[in-house]
């Protein structure tokens, strides 16, 4: 993919616990809880009223007796819909605001621990807790706020008016709410228990159907397929495992609700039938536990909503609630620390070229290629552990040097490091002779494109896919990169160009035309210094000979870093330079460009 990293935003700013979203309160919960609770209400007093109109008109009475009861009945069954909607339309509409506002936030928290304080988390896994994971916290206040205020609120109507009928009937109401309110803990501590092994069958299965279909083409080479099946149908049997032990605790707190709701109905009916009230009146008296105990009902929802939306927080925690590997330098007098740059480049690195004569492309110019050093540079993804060097390294503008090592050596480490994505552990790095640790971490990342080894190509338009390297760069530059990046053919045969949808939506797209697509990222980007992290590791020779060719014909006088275990395109590049496991930089071979 390539990455053209966005500003970074402070950390103290960005980062919410996600356990700080559960069960909050704001004024559009609050009204879609009060009207949620209008409504239940209204359907409580649908059903007791119906029964009392049902009972007095098999009395026959006189039709001017029975208008009042049957407006009611009319006016509760409207009621009941038309509040609901409401109170739908009030919550959903609170809590897609909310969300929007926590992913916001939630990726904002995570660029800067993107990739080092990703661990062994795989791209499923993240894709799980950041998506999945925050839409179950913020949907927590639909799902669990909400209906808890309605239901409160039209039991607690519901016990205070049947009390002025009958005391009695009202306590036993009353005792009603109490013992529902102990089943939903109970329930929410069987549901917690469950929903940590759910959480963790769910991602495993996403990570496995990833990586199956991710390499799928690999699998069918060696004869995996069957296996990779056998993993996916092990994983979805531990998740139905997981499921069924976590019913089986659902069916029992439902079953439970059912239960008291039937004590309450007995309770109330011999209470009733010993009141001297009219027999109409028993028959309100007699249905308003049935009609409040349907209304509870929703509390062991809740709670499911509640231990799983606590369950996903507690992951999105333990991803957010880390220290960042690259610590952004204090705010300087003078921004424009990066010397040799021009006076303005680096504060907005993609000045456009060709705006000011007609018919040249508008696209981001690229600064001037810095000069980069590295002296006994050392660095680890995890404190204590060194993972590089110590290596020395010097990069001309404009040079292309491939870094080549066994696995494990610290060659993606090293990207990383010039990237700013990790800070060094020990030594020195430098662009035109500025301590790049010291720089606004901006203007560095600024200057950097990568293209690693799974390019992602966006459910969206070819255009979109390239203008999220290059925002302000018009049609005509984003048709130049392709061309550049050799898919002018491949564009010429899209029907509608540049609005051609990609993706699992849209066309699909080989393994050298997603490697060629993220090349033209970063060319449409601008940036003066490309880094290649095994970007054709996964094509055939002749493919990746060419995607190579391609990218350093149309370098210009950017610098190209790429790390490879493969022979492919060594001998295009300037210098090709050999890193041992222990770190340290192994023999500068010079091949003449």
């Amino acid at each position: 993919m390539t990455r053209c990293t966005p500003p970074s935003p402070s950390v103290a700013d960005t980062r919410r616990p996600a356990a700080g979203r559960l069960l909050h309160l704001s004024r559009g919960l609050v009204v879609a809880g009060l009207l949620g609770g209008v409504a239940t209400a209204a359907g409580i007093a649908l059903t007791t009223t119906s029964g009392w109109l049902i009972v007095r008109a098999d009395q026959r009475p006189q039709i001017m007796l029975l208008l009042t009861a049957i407006v009611a009945v009319r006016t509760f069954g409207l009621a009941r819909p038309v509040f609901r909607y409401w109170e739908r339309l009030r919550s959903h509409d609170t809590a897609l605001a909310d969300l929007a506002d926590a992913r916001t936030s939630t990726y904002a928290a995570l660029i800067p621990l993107t990739p080092a304080r990703l661990g062994r988390r795989g791209r499923a896994e993240v894709l799980t807790g950041v998506v999945d994971d925050l839409t179950d916290v913020v949907e927590a206040s639909v799902r669990v706020t909400v209906p808890a205020l309605s239901a409160l609120l039209a039991g607690v109507l519901a016990a205070a008016l049947t009390a002025l009928v009958d005391p009695r009937v009202g306590l036993v109401l009353a005792a009603m709410l109490l013992a529902v309110a102990g089943v939903a803990v109970v329930a929410d501590r069987l549901e917690s228990r469950s929903q940590t092994q759910v959480l963790a069958a769910r991602a495993e299965v996403a990570r496995v159907a990833q990586l199956t279909v991710g390499q799928a083409d690999e699998l069918r080479v060696v004869g995996g397929t069957e296996t990779a099946a056998g993993w996916l149908r092990a994983a979805h049997a531990e998740l139905r495992e997981s499921v069924a032990r976590q019913s089986r605790g659902r069916s029992l707190s439902a079953a439970a609700v059912l239960v008291i709701t039937s004590l309450a109905t007995l309770a109330a009916a011999a209470l009733a039938s010993t009141s001297g009230a009219d027999t109409p009146v028993r028959a309100l008296l007699v249905l308003a536990p049935v009609a409040t105990g349907e209304a509870l009902g929703v509390l062991t929802d809740a709670t499911r909503a509640l231990a799983r939306a606590r369950a996903c927080a507690a992951r999105l925690d333990e991803l957010l609630d880390q220290e960042p590997a690259v610590v952004p330098p204090p705010t300087l007098q003078n921004p424009r620390v990066l010397q040799g740059s021009g006076p303005s480049t680096l504060q907005n690195p993609r000045v456009l070229q060709g705006s000011g004569s007609r018919g040249e492309p508008r696209a981001p110019r690229a600064p001037r290629a810095p000069r980069i050093e590295l002296r006994g540079l050392t660095a680890g993804w995890v404190d204590g552990r060194t993972d590089l060097g110590p290596v020395d390294l010097t990069v001309e503008p404009g040079e292309h040097i491939a870094i080549t090592g066994p696995n494990g050596s610290g060659k993606s480490t090293l990207l990383a490091v010039l990237a700013r994505h990790l800070d060094p552990t020990t030594g020195s790095y430098t662009v035109d002779g500025t301590d790049a640790t010291t720089a606004p971490l901006d203007d560095v990342r600024a200057l950097m494109a990568i293209v690693d080894d799974e390019p992602h190509v966006f459910a969206g338009t070819l255009r979109a896919n390239l203008a999220l390297a290059a925002p302000e760069a018009d049609d005509e530059a984003l048709v130049d990169s392709l061309r550049r990046a050799g898919l002018g053919w491949w564009l010429d045969g899209l029907a509608d160009g540049l609005d051609t949808r990609l993706g699992t939506t849209g066309r699909g797209i080989s393994g050298g035309e997603r490697a060629r697509l993220s090349i033209a990222r970063a060319i449409a980007s601008g940036r003066p210094v490309i880094l290649l992290d095994e970007p054709v590791a996964h094509l055939d020779h002749p493919t990746a000979d060419a995607v190579i060719a391609d990218l350093l014909q149309h370098a210009g006088d950017r610098s190209v870093i790429m790390v490879t275990h493969h022979g492919v395109g060594l001998d295009r590049m300037d210098r090709t330079i050999t890193i041992a496991r222990e770190g340290a930089t192994r023999g500068q071979e010079c091949i003449p460009r």
